[in-house]
């Protein structure tokens, strides 16, 4: 299968890649200190995964030198939205094994509130460099974003 990177894509899949594979387990509680070895090794990975994307990201879209002051906004905004994803999503693992269903509910709607804010920001960041980007660098630019959603197979039943 193919993997889209995306810049607004990337922030959905950042943030949904890590939320799934930072979850705890009911046998496992979790880390109330953000300094331990496992949650800097956690975010050492997201640091990575997200520096990855960003550099996957300018070199499919072919930025320029000219460019580059309104690509570090864009890169900076996905650093930033990383983190503010992660700290909802640490927030929420910190009380996951004693919270209500209520308090569930309420801490995951805290993650994707965060993550709509941060969709919002990157969009925002992003449309002055889309605005100044050649034809066929929008055109990379639109594929990369789009969800283009996969064609469903109908499956038809067997009348008698």
């Amino acid at each position: 299968m193919k993997t889209i990177v995306a810049v607004l894509a990337s922030t959905f899949l950042i943030s949904s890649a890590y939320a799934q594979s930072t979850g705890v387990s009911a046998s496992t509680p979790p880390s109330p200190d953000a300094s331990t070895p496992a949650m800097v090794k956690s975010d050492a990975k997201r640091n990575m995964e997200v520096e990855t994307h960003i550099k996957d990201l300018h070199a499919k879209l072919k930025i320029t030198s000219a460019e580059e002051s309104q690509w570090t906004d864009v890169a900076q905004t996905m650093r930033d939205s990383a983190i503010e994803i992660d700290k909802a999503i640490d927030k929420r693992e910190a009380i996951v094994n004693n919270a209500t269903a209520i308090d569930n509910l309420n801490a995951y709607g805290d993650i994707v509130q965060a993550h709509a804010d941060n969709v919002k920001k990157l969009a925002a960041a992003f449309a002055p460099l889309y605005a100044s980007m050649s034809d066929d660098q929008k055109k990379v630019a639109d594929d990369v974003f789009a969800h283009r959603a996969q064609p469903v197979k109908k499956t038809t039943k067997a009348t008698k």
